[in-house]
């Protein structure tokens, strides 16, 4: 490094490299000053100059990289562009959880100001809208949270009182406190639907008209589960948005509207661009179904129920909410946090997504993907004509890491009559290794075991007792299930099927 501007051109990832590395040796930005201090006194970064840098608004001198190199025991150069490490420059997602993003450097192209060009101009090149982007925000930021809000919690259990199971006439009751009426509609009015931006095939199941009042389509008289979620979610609106004046509409379907919607995201939901209100209506349309899960299953009582019932799919008869709420509060109820959550249509329509545990995507919930894998039970479960439950055991590169998954899967109707398949699912791979197991090393093996008999085999003796030892620490009856049945090889997409020979490789032989 002859001078400061040989540096700058070198040290577009400089901050990203001591931010992670500081946080994978869990050192405070505190811990880092005193330890440069330490080193050399008159060189050391201050607290605030040290959290410039790592945000890439300051570039050190030779002098203070020096000084940081010396303490994580690093040649300065590691810290420069010429040593790109993949590692070095990922976002840790730290001791809370989630998922790894990328690293939004070098910091004057991913400014606020450069990211408020670009970002409208990707959507409009891409043809996403405005809404897909909001909702892929929001799901980012649950999963960076793995789906705990203890706000939305506390709101909640204010509301519901921690009742479970809370009745119909429970929530009638609530609803009459917060000055709501419920009127009752056969047909849809054509001012929603217009307003909407949707047709007749559409089954609209409920709708809030300010300032107080919720129309109920009569159909959910005969739906007391859908008809409890619907009435939780306009309380979660009440409560949290104080009736401000938006409708606040429910839709059934294949390809369903968001909940909240109104004239201005019609607008830019038909198309690509994005709006300011997306993100609001977007987040609005998160907080209130969060809010109804936790008021119809308030966390420690749900907790508790789900741990008696083995974490069946079927404590939603004892909780009285349907299996797909019941699936979702698993994730944020459970105190093991490796969870993922799928809703999806065929071909290839996610309609809601949680991956806490960074699981790749089967396909996309913004654009179809041609060849998913088939071994998914999520896939599968779709084309096949099958009733109850289904259990798999599978194993899924993550990068180039073998992983073990373990998941249940139910095919429901929606009202509208289409079929759908609900998933919920853990990685095994954490609490394998918090048995002081190798879980890297044991999926490697049930891998190649299940790689040799053609993607898919019985599960080794050996794994098998130690898979089960986990589930019975789990306390989670799907993955003994899924212990008893074979295991399978999926992959995120068909383009890179691991099975030998590869699943096209046997459609090209047929």
């Amino acid at each position: 490094m002859k001078n400061k501007n040989s540096l700058n051109r070198k040290a577009h990832f400089l901050g990203t490299k001591i931010r992670n590395l500081r946080k994978r040796n869990r050192l405070t930005m505190e811990d880092l000053s005193a330890r440069c201090i330490k080193m050399d006194a008159e060189s050391a970064p201050s607290v605030s100059y040290l959290s410039m840098i790592e945000r890439g608004k300051r570039i050190p001198s030779e002098e203070l990289l020096e000084v940081i190199a010396s303490v994580f025991q690093k040649n300065v150069a590691w810290f420069l562009d010429d040593i790109p490490e993949e590692e070095a420059i990922t976002p840790t997602k730290g001791s809370g959880g989630g998922i790894n993003g990328m690293a939004l450097e070098p910091n004057f192209l991913f400014s606020k100001e450069i990211l408020q060009i670009a970002i409208p101009e990707m959507l409009s090149q891409t043809g996403t809208s405005g809404r897909q982007f909001a909702h892929l925000l929001i799901r980012a930021h649950q999963e960076h949270h793995q789906n705990h809000f203890p706000d939305l919690e506390r709101a909640a259990e204010e509301v519901g009182l921690k009742r479970l199971p809370l009745s119909l006439d429970d929530l009638i009751t609530i609803t009459k406190q917060m000055g709501l009426q419920i009127k009752w509609f056969r047909k849809t009015p054509i001012a929603v639907l217009q307003d909407m931006g949707i047709d007749e095939s559409h089954v609209v199941t409920s709708f809030f008209d300010p300032p107080s009042t919720i129309y109920i389509n009569q159909i959910m008289k005969n739906q007391p589960q859908r008809l409890k979620y619907n009435l939780a979610v306009h309380i979660g609106h009440t409560v949290l948005h104080d009736k401000d004046g938006m409708k606040n509409v429910l839709v059934t379907g294949r390809n369903e509207i968001s909940p909240l919607q109104s004239k201005s995201t019609k607008t830019h939901s038909s198309g690509a661009g994005m709006d300011a209100q997306d993100i609001l209506y977007a987040w609005r349309d998160f907080e209130c179904s969060f809010f109804a899960g936790a008021l119809l299953c308030p966390k420690v009582p749900f907790r508790q129920m789900l741990d008696r019932n083995g974490y069946e799919i079927n404590t939603a008869k004892l909780a009285d909410v349907s299996e797909s709420v019941t699936m979702r509060r698993m994730t944020a109820a459970s105190p093991y946090p490796h969870w993922h959550y799928f809703d999806a249509y065929a071909p290839g329509k996610l309609k809601a997504v949680y991956r806490g545990n960074g699981i790749p995507l089967p396909w996309g919930n913004m654009s179809m993907v041609e060849d998913p894998c088939q071994h998914w039970s999520v896939f599968r479960k779709i084309s096949e004509p099958s009733t109850g439950t289904s259990a798999q055991i599978s194993i899924l590169n993550v990068g180039d890491e073998p992983r073990i998954y373990a998941c249940e899967s139910i095919k429901v109707h929606d009202l509208a009559g289409n079929s759908h398949v609900l998933c919920s699912g853990i990685d095994l791979n954490p609490a394998i290794d918090a048995q002081s197991k190798d879980a890297l090393s044991i999926a490697a093996d049930l891998r190649q075991a299940c790689v040799t008999k053609g993607g898919s085999s019985p599960i080794p003796r050996s794994i098998k007792k130690d898979l089960m030892s986990v589930a019975k620490i789990l306390n989670i009856n799907w993955i003994e299930r899924g212990i008893d049945n074979d295991a399978r090889v999926i992959c995120s997409r068909g383009a890179v099927c691991p099975r030998k020979p590869s699943c096209y490789q046997q459609c090209e032989a047929r």
